[in-house]
């Protein structure tokens, strides 16, 4: 695995997520408000639901249709018998967005 650039960190607004396509894969990045970002695959295995639009909080992010709830930590579905959506590293370098794949 390494790590890979994907955008500066004013691509992101707080509080909010983007999608980011890095070597085939679908990634959403999510800034959180205390300035730290998260990612996750950009579909919700539900049914396929872009957890980019999701809202979320410091530790989860909700499907925006059917509100199941996935944590940024293991991956797992918090509010249902749902598949764990994979998660990824992310960090910021100089305000550059770094995501290992």
């Amino acid at each position: 695995m390494s790590w890979v650039s994907v955008g500066h960190v004013r691509d992101l607004t707080p509080g909010e997520g983007r999608t980011f396509v890095v070597d085939g894969h679908q990634i959403a990045v999510f800034l959180l408000p205390d300035g730290s970002v998260r990612a996750t695959t950009a579909v919700c295995p539900h049914r396929g639901g872009p957890l980019a639009d999701g809202q979320i909080d410091s530790d989860v992010v909700v499907c925006p249709l059917h509100q199941y709830a996935f944590a940024f930590e293991s991956g797992l579905c918090t509010t249902g018998e749902v598949e764990p959506v994979p998660i990824y590293a992310a960090r910021l370098q100089d305000e550059a967005i770094h995501i290992r794949v």
